[in-house]
């Protein structure tokens, strides 16, 4: 499952463990083909992995704070840290291979 995370709520729900954050938009078009592929992602690797979104237009203060220019841009933090930026759409097996050295 990909939670949803908003400014108010997304620093202690990445705190800890490794989190993947996709930062999208509905208006953008990669960030509509780049869901399902974070989607499966969270079916195959949910119990390693927490998997969450941010609106970046309902969350700018989020956004700002880790200069999301580009989207959809996807964090990979590990006990609060960000390890990984992955910016633009990506395969599975491109982001598996992304995970890969932190779970």
């Amino acid at each position: 499952m990909v939670k949803d995370l908003t400014d108010a709520t997304f620093e202690q729900e990445t705190a800890t463990g490794v989190t993947f954050t996709d930062f999208w938009a509905t208006w953008c078009g990669p960030c509509r083909m780049q869901s399902p592929v974070v989607e499966q992602l969270a079916e195959e690797m949910g119990d390693k992995v927490n998997f969450n979104k941010v609106d970046v237009d309902q969350n700018q203060e989020t956004a700002a704070k880790f200069g999301i220019m580009s989207i959809p841009t996807m964090l990979i933090k590990k006990d609060g840290q960000v390890v990984e930026s992955i910016v633009g759409y990506h395969s599975k097996e491109q982001l598996e291979a992304k995970l890969a050295p932190y779970i």
